[in-house]
């Protein structure tokens, strides 16, 4: 009896353990760096959160996606981590929000979001 109990207790924790790694937010790396993003365009899903992990790689950048609720300093060398949970689908543009040279504005980054 006492293994049968063993058995069904290790059935719900592995159980429990693969729940808790579903529900962790996909991580999309994303790279700045005079004078363009790395990618510079993802590709989300609706309703899905996902985790943006953003890394200055040169010096202090930005990312703003107004549309997307997104304004992120990007200090060079660090990482910062934004979750985005989008609410509806269409062509989100971003771009750097902090001045980092003469091609700050040609610093573009593009958001799809789809339906499934």
């Amino acid at each position: 009896m006492k293994s049968f109990f063993r058995c069904v207790v290790l059935i719900l924790a592995s159980s429990a353990a693969s729940t808790i790694a579903q529900e962790q937010p996909k991580v999309i790396e994303i790279h700045a760096k005079r004078f363009s993003f790395t990618p510079a365009e993802i590709t989300l899903v609706k309703g899905q959160t996902v985790t943006l992990a953003l890394t200055g790689d040169d010096t202090t950048h930005g990312l703003s996606i107004p549309d997307l609720n997104i304004s992120a300093t990007l200090d060079k060398g660090k990482t910062t981590r934004v979750e985005v949970t989008p609410t509806q689908t269409g062509t989100f543009n971003g771009q750097c929000n902090h001045f980092c040279g003469v091609g700050h504005g040609s610093m573009l980054f593009k958001v799809i979001v789809k339906d499934e």
